[in-house]
């Protein structure tokens, strides 16, 4: 494929993540991890971190700041839970390269189930 439709697809992914992140508060795992691999054929490992470089900027700062206009954003918890990202992330992305992708797309697939399971019994 070519680098210009690479870019393209790229951006159409992110559009459609950033969308759904301001939208319903969701992250990259469950909107762009499943994109890439299926559009892009990265492997779930190259996904994740694709996923992470792209949405640590942009979430951080539009969509912040909109929900922070109406007062809805509590920045002690968020300051908290920002905390326990940083400190767990890097036990995540070990994790992630010790088990390799069979695992990671298993673990990945029982994390969407277990989620959808829980909206739908609690909606």
């Amino acid at each position: 494929m070519a680098t210009s439709a690479i870019l393209l697809i790229g951006l159409l992914i992110g559009g459609i993540a950033g969308t759904l992140a301001g939208l319903l508060g969701i992250g990259g795992g469950i909107v762009i991890v499943p994109m890439l691999t299926s559009f892009l054929g990265f492997s779930p490992s190259k996904a994740i971190g694709t996923s992470l470089a792209a949405m640590l900027l942009p979430v951080g700062v539009m969509a912040v700041w909109r929900y922070a206009q109406e007062g809805n954003v509590d920045f002690r918890v968020a300051g908290m839970m920002a905390l326990g990202i940083f400190l767990m992330a890097l036990v995540g992305a070990n994790a992630n390269m010790a088990l390799g992708s069979a695992w990671v797309s298993r673990i990945f697939g029982m994390l969407l189930v277990g989620v959808g399971i829980k909206f739908l019994l609690t909606a």
